[in-house]
């Protein structure tokens, strides 16, 4: 809960910066862009002339099966030069190239669509704006005793015949350099393996171009683009949407920070991949024979209701030696699904690590998301359709493992509430503050007799609490809710509204979310449950009454108002289900039989004391022989 908290209040205070900042990181990137357009339009200009006399149109022709089609279409940029651009597909996905550039210029994803309401969402997912992709190799050439930067990004390439290869489908584009040339070629798997099937192999060649390279130990690799809003929220989407990157031979990734505002940072190191990273897909680019030297990296914050989320921008380089003529990279373009991540591997058949990407929490939390909750989840949807219905079935067995631990929970405070009369004579045995240490040493023997741990109420708690933690992160991360309805919500990965407020409430938003509420009604009632019995069994937590009962539930209300609904409808599962079970233990154990259980114990132990009883007492002790020596 305290994380909860946290993430809140950070993400609320960034906010305040992030309104400032963003227009002064826009206007500063709209003109370093057009600073670089306006230095390369000369030699786009030279280069004109020598372009390649291309068809006006060139049709290919697909032999591969229907729902893999190809497609070519032809925009004249000038009079001297056109740009042609082709369409491939797979099963789940339609890439469009161009050759200007030789580049990706526009993902479609099959399987899913962007959000809208029931009736209307099927506009499908495009993975970035074809109007901002940007793919750049700079090569430095000799010409009249000086060196001649070429950027791929501004010469258009000859789109050479598509090749269907059985499983695949190669898409060549070559630009001539003297008698030599550069070449990207780009593989793209029909669907045969998941972890194939959003991957797209990405090869530079270079032909013969060495004699005019000019001497140079790298070549420059800039990629970027701008991110769609997909999903219903806006400020959950921004949240979870970041820039990611993974160092060779390193168990986990790095990434830029969940931020509001822009954000950049120098990498001291090289990487193997970089992502960007929206909340449910990813466009990563993957080095297979090279890793990406000391990349920069940087990302800014579109304006809410812009139909964007983020710019993202990657600066790196490729070590370069004359006897290499190809560079192999990946472009992984596709959902955030840990199952497909996690089998994506490098050359060697070793883990990239990329389902690390999903935010599952830390430690302990993330061992129970990645060995516990997902494989039941992924095993439950195999069999049943309804996603309201996994997340009951999930609900219920995570309780049932952890009864033992409420049942634990709940013993030691009814033993609490049974001995409370023989507390009370000892506070009035003992009223001045001089005689604690009697009192405590008197108390603990007294909950030695009754077999009562002070620990006995926390300790379940605090071992739940990695279970609390990663439904609160698996749930907005999980992809398999996108879209998925129940009930009155359209959509478990994102809030459900009832009611469109006219106005923003501060902290709260502008819609109401009837998950939200439900599960803030039953937290109340679970709250008030529980401080009703442990009130009566502890003195101390009368003083706590309002937190706990009142303040606590008002603070998730505001809280979760904006979050998932799925992880709502969790959240309200969970309590109903505790309530039942605490309902069932205290009918079957009164306070008649806790009591004779425990003068059973006390007779059976005949006095015995624990090693936490022994180790408190000599502390206690210590500190009283301390304190009469003052």
């Amino acid at each position: 809960m305290k994380e909860n908290k946290s993430t809140i209040i950070g993400f609320v205070l960034m906010t305040l910066v992030f309104v400032g900042y963003m227009f002064y990181a826009n206007h500063q990137a709209q003109k370093q862009q057009e600073a670089q357009t306006a230095a390369q339009i000369e030699q786009l200009a030279e280069q004109a002339s020598k372009a390649l006399d291309t068809p006006a149109e060139q049709q290919a022709v697909a032999t591969t099966p229907k729902s893999k089609q190809t497609t070519t279409t032809t925009k004249l940029v000038s009079d001297a030069e056109k740009v042609e651009e082709v369409v491939i597909e797979n099963d789940v996905m339609q890439v469009r190239f161009s050759t200007l550039g030789a580049q990706i210029i526009d993902v479609t994803l099959k399987d899913y669509t962007k959000y809208a309401p029931k009736e209307e969402r099927n506009e499908l997912v495009h993975l970035f704006a074809p109007e901002s992709a940007y793919f750049n190799m700079s090569y430095y050439l000799k010409e009249d005793m000086r060196n001649v930067e070429l950027s791929t990004a501004y010469r258009n390439f000859e789109l050479l015949p598509i090749q269907n290869l059985g499983d695949k489908q190669v898409v060549t584009m070559r630009l001539p350099i003297g008698k030599g040339s550069i070449e990207h070629i780009y593989t793209i798997y029909n669907e045969q393996k998941p972890e194939r099937d959003y991957l797209v192999d990405f090869e530079v060649q270079l032909n013969d171009i060495a004699p005019l390279m000019a001497n140079q130990k790298s070549i420059s690799v800039e990629w970027r683009n701008r991110t769609y809003q997909n999903e219903r929220s806006f400020k959950n989407e921004n949240m979870y949407t970041t820039l990611v990157y993974h160092f060779p031979g390193e168990g986990d990734v790095e990434d830029l920070g969940i931020s509001e505002a822009s954000k950049s940072d120098d990498i001291g190191a090289s990487v193997d991949w970089v992502s960007f990273k929206q909340q449910f897909f990813s466009t990563a680019l993957i080095g297979r024979s090279v890793n990406l030297r000391q990349p920069q990296v940087a990302y800014s914050t579109a304006e809410p209701k812009s139909g964007y989320v983020k710019d993202f921008e990657m600066e790196s380089s490729v070590d370069y030696n004359p006897q290499t003529t190809a560079y192999d990279f990946s472009f992984y373009l596709g959902p955030n699904r840990f199952s497909t991540l996690k089998k994506l591997t490098d050359k060697s058949g070793k883990s990239l690590e990329m389902e690390r990407i999903i935010p599952l929490g830390w430690i302990f939390s993330t061992f129970v998301s990645r060995w516990v909750v997902i494989p039941v989840f992924d095993f439950l949807q195999k069999y049943i359709a309804s996603f309201g219905l996994i997340i009951f079935i999930l609900t219920l067995l995570v309780k049932l493992v952890i009864f033992p631990l409420t049942y634990k929970s709940y013993l030691s405070t009814a033993k609490m509430r049974v001995i409370k009369p023989e507390i009370d004579a000892l506070n009035a045995k003992y009223p001045r503050q001089e005689d604690a240490m009697k009192k405590q040493q008197e108390m603990m023997a007294l909950y030695n007799k009754a077999g009562i741990s002070p620990m006995g109420g926390c300790l379940p708690m605090l071992i739940q609490m990695p279970i609390l933690i990663a439904m609160f992160r698996f749930f907005p991360a999980s992809i398999e809710l996108r879209g998925k309805s129940f009930l009155w919500s359209d959509d478990l990965s994102s809030y459900d509204s009832i009611l469109d407020l006219p106005f923003n409430i501060p902290f709260y938003g502008d819609h109401v979310s009837l998950f939200c509420l439900l599960m803030t009604i039953v937290m109340f009632i679970y709250s008030y449950i529980n401080y009703k019995q442990q009130g009566s069994a502890q003195p101390q937590m009368a003083g706590m009454k309002f937190m706990t009962v009142y303040m606590m539930p008002a603070m998730m209300l505001f809280w979760f108002n904006d979050y998932a609904s799925g992880l709502c409808y969790y959240y309200l599962l969970s309590n109903l289900i505790t309530i039942i079970q605490t309902t069932i233990i205290r009918f079957t154990l009164n306070d008649d039989v806790i009591r004779a259980k425990m003068n059973a114990r006390t007779k059976n132990t005949k006095g015995k004391k624990s090693r936490f009883q022994q180790r408190y007492e000599e502390l206690m002790k210590q500190a009283e022989a301390q304190q009469n020596r003052r």
